[in-house]
């Protein structure tokens, strides 16, 4: 096996799309969707304040593979493929001595099939850019890496499991650094639906509801039912997943990491399902198990997508480029003294040219009404959008921002972001405060304003 002839544990990502966090009985969902999530979330390490550094596939796919936000890649929006010469994590396990395979969406490229060259240094391969649009839920084609299609039995989340079990069983040899890429539970575009498993729909339609999704309306009275079903199906998948490495006695030597690239907000924040900065479209469920993450528990610092790339490096043994802009929680996860952001950034594209920051207590917004989303990656100028109070309002009903009460807790907060952008490489914007309005509270403190 890997670890007796190399000491290096594998490496497995399990990588959904559009999941939200609050579908995990961990995170209080009461419907048992996630067991298998949940029971590694108790006996691993699980990332309780998990979220996207960019709420849109192609640009959190960017920051996942390479540990640099979107602006800096130039991958700021879907459409805009990953530079020839930029870094992935294939490049730097690969260099390693690891086996690297992809399976499932990539939707970095700009041609289907993904040319070679626009494969981000997988050497096995077998996906879709843009899987939503080479398949159906019980029609699933992908491409191997000489370009031909491959057509794969069973319900979608069947097919790319079964494929990425066959990989782990064919990789025992070597180590392996194999990313699984679901496209579920993304809606499908030509359908504008999210349809489950066979049966599943009907065991969900018309349960228990997030509290923003219930007060705000949009789709999901009608799409939750199927949405939900996705997300069963996925966990039983992931337990699969997790079986196979046990029957084949990988699992105690193989990080396994499930994540999301964002949530969904089901057309509440705008006209579609995430490009918001709220935490129905930010705010993701995570979990590590293996090797340095078994026995973790619930970590509390909030962990932005931008950190998971370096973790992944560091908890195989091997350095973090400097390159990368996130940083490794492998030195909480030992208890070490470190100075860990009290925030997490995030970049917003297409739907609006926006920025925000979200703090344990606080989220606050700018947004450049005056921008293209889709043309320009950056603006000069913000005007202030949003503030919410996430202890009193964890699912952001009420927008305190302008409010005279809070004017304090504002401008710590509009720091803070400031310099966030500036760490992040964009130059420093001006923002406009929002106009003041009576908020009819007491007045927030300095104190409060830095929880």
């Amino acid at each position: 096996m890997s670890k007796s002839r190399t000491g290096q544990p594998n490496v497995l990502v399990f990588f959904t799309d559009q999941q939200r966090w609050d579908t995990a009985g961990c995170h209080g969902n009461p419907l048992d969707l996630m067991p298998n999530f949940d029971r590694v979330a108790r006996e691993g390490t699980h990332i309780a304040r998990s979220f996207t550094c960019q709420p849109v596939c192609g640009p959190a796919r960017s920051a996942m593979q390479t540990g640099r936000y979107p602006t800096s890649t130039g991958c700021y929006r879907n459409g805009i493929p990953l530079p020839p010469d930029a870094r992935t994590l294939a490049h730097f396990f690969k260099e390693a001595g690891y086996q690297t395979a992809y399976i499932g969406k990539w939707h970095l490229a700009e041609d289907e099939p993904v040319p070679a060259v626009q494969r981000g240094g997988y050497e096995s391969w077998l996906a879709s850019n843009i899987l939503e649009f080479t398949s159906e839920p019980y029609d699933t084609v992908m491409y191997d890496r000489d370009d031909l299609p491959v057509k794969l039995p069973g319900y979608r989340v069947d097919a790319l499991a079964n494929a990425a079990v066959r990989i782990i069983d064919s990789h025992q040899d070597r180590p392996f650094f194999l990313f699984l890429s679901f496209l579920e539970p993304h809606h499908q575009n030509s359908l504008d639906d999210y349809p489950p498993p066979d049966g599943y729909r009907g065991r969900y339609t018309g349960r228990w509801m997030p509290p923003d999704l219930a007060a705000l309306g949009g789709s999901a009275h009608q799409h939750i039912g199927g949405y939900y079903g996705m997300v069963k199906r996925l966990d039983e998948a992931f337990g699969r997943v997790l079986d196979a490495l046990k029957s084949l006695n990988l699992l105690e030597n193989t990080i396994v990491l499930f994540t999301s690239d964002h949530g969904c907000h089901f057309k509440t924040r705008n006209d579609e399902y995430k490009r918001s900065g709220h935490d129905s479209s930010i705010r993701v469920p995570t979990v590590f198990c293996g090797p340095g993450f078994d026995g973790g528990g619930r970590l509390q610092e909030l962990i932005s997508l931008i950190d998971l790339p370096p973790t992944l490096l560091d908890a195989a043994g091997l350095p973090v480029p400097e390159v990368m802009e996130g940083r490794s929680i492998m030195p909480l996860l030992r208890r070490e003294e470190v100075d860990w952001p009290e925030e997490v950034f995030i970049q917003i594209s297409e739907a609006e040219v926006g920025r925000a920051v979200r703090t344990r207590r606080w989220k606050y917004g700018i947004t450049a009404p005056h921008q293209d989303g889709w043309h320009d990656s950056s603006s000069d100028r913000y005007l202030e959008a949003y503030l919410y109070d996430l202890r009193a309002d964890p699912y952001e009903l009420t927008n305190l921002i302008g409010m005279d009460s809070h004017q304090e807790v504002t401008a710590v907060l509009r720091e803070r972001l400031l310099r966030r952008l500036a760490e992040a490489g964009e130059a420093v914007p001006t923002v406009i405060a929002a106009p003041v309005r009576e908020g009819f509270q007491r007045v927030v403190t300095a104190e409060e304003a830095n929880e």
